[in-house]
């Protein structure tokens, strides 16, 4: 199994682990602020990883949740975004950090072995 299918499967479980805890609690490990748009989310860009990990190739999806994820972190820095991003999905500073490890991590498994068979 190449890197990226890998990563995407690995990075899908746990956004979908994350995803189910966070239709039952507010908190996540009492750091990582969750609600249900939120956990729909996670679980949504779960299975779109866990279908590129087992079915696809890995590419495509390690691209765009990394350019989305890092789109949303810078976006908590910016005053009004933020303020709405905690509003409407609960992402606090905590989440920001989680959404730019994982928005740099994607793409930097993305560009590296993007050339990979």
């Amino acid at each position: 199994m190449s890197v990226q299918k890998t990563y995407a499967l690995v990075l899908g479980l746990v956004l979908a682990i994350v995803g189910v805890w966070g239709l039952f609690s507010d908190s996540i490990l009492g750091l990582f602020n969750v609600n249900l748009y939120q956990s729909i989310l996670y679980l949504v860009a779960a299975a779109f990883g866990i279908y590129a990990g087992v079915k696809g190739t890995g590419h495509t999806y390690n691209l765009v949740l990394g350019w989305i994820a890092f789109v949303l972190a810078v976006l908590g820095y910016v005053p009004v975004a933020k303020d709405l991003l905690l509003e409407f999905l609960n992402i606090n500073i905590w989440t920001t950090y989680l959404h730019l490890a994982i928005g740099v991590l994607s793409l930097a498994v993305y560009y590296a072995t993007k050339n990979e068979n």
